[in-house]
């Protein structure tokens, strides 16, 4: 495998590159991911942290609904999927065409749960329409400016109060290129500094959850994938909820219900 290279531009247009890798190979990635040759994780920080199943389950855990949207579902829509298939109202949206047919054609059943959407640009779905979004290895194919005017205030704006947000991306600065033995290609992401964007989440109300049971997910997390890339995952939860809960319970079960979510009621 080639060394990778970097460039020191944290600002450079990749836009124009990774469509063209994903239109080319979408059958190909769809493989790869179905075969999880891609999806494994090593020198995780976590020891619950494995492989992407293991993000899902504890997603499951700290989600209150069922409706979910992969933002950059890729090719094959895998995620979608198998959360369909657990029960859950999940849809997903990927800006190259090929790869939401690809998933269609891998599941037909999803017809209308996959459409092709930009993530650089305002999305479609009314304000506090999901209860989880799922947005992982994507904000790598997008233009830093893009990312925290457009992307990830959308993300946020579209979830529900209390709804959490799963997001995962490479970590450092500028370009990273690698040649990607999989599809023959030399590749090209753009890295992200983790606090840059957990700061601009907390700006748009979002608050890091924190690791709270035996699996150990939570807070900053890390981990190495089979291309030597290093990635940081975490979980986000939007504010907002508690006064949602107040505004919807009569007023004698608001306490028991702080009580029942082991809160303490601020007054």
């Amino acid at each position: 495998m080639k060394s990778p290279e970097y460039s020191t531009g944290i600002t450079a247009d990749i836009s124009d590159i990774s469509p063209n890798f994903y239109r080319t190979h979408a059958g190909r990635y769809a493989e790869i991911n179905k075969l999880g040759l891609q999806r494994i994780y090593v020198k995780a920080s976590h020891a619950g942290l494995k492989r992407n199943r293991s993000l899902v389950k504890h997603l499951k855990k700290l989600t209150w609904g069922i409706r979910g949207l992969d933002a950059g579902c890729g090719a094959g829509a895998l995620d979608v999927a198998r959360l369909l298939e657990d029960g859950y109202d999940i849809f997903g949206i990927d800006v190259i065409h090929e790869n939401i047919q690809t998933g269609v054609d891998y599941y037909p059943h999803l017809k209308g749960r996959l459409w092709t959407s930009d993530l650089a640009q305002k999305l479609f779905f009314p304000d506090g329409t999901f209860d989880f979004v799922i947005c992982n290895a994507v904000i790598q194919h997008i233009p830093p400016r893009k990312v925290y005017s457009t992307t990830l205030p959308e993300l946020v704006r579209v979830l529900k109060p209390g709804g959490v947000l799963q997001i995962m991306f490479k970590v450092g600065k500028g370009i990273r290129t690698v040649f990607d033995e999989d599809y023959g290609e030399r590749r090209n992401f753009q890295l992200f500094q983790e606090h840059e964007i957990l700061t601009r989440l907390n700006k748009d109300g979002m608050n890091l959850i924190e690791s709270h049971d035996d699996e150990g997910l939570g807070g900053l997390m890390y981990f190495t994938n089979p291309k030597g890339d290093r990635n940081c995952v975490f979980y986000t939860r939007k504010t907002g909820w508690l006064e949602t809960l107040n505004l919807n319970l009569p007023k004698g079960d608001i306490q028991s219900s702080y009580k029942e979510n082991g809160l303490k009621q601020i007054l």
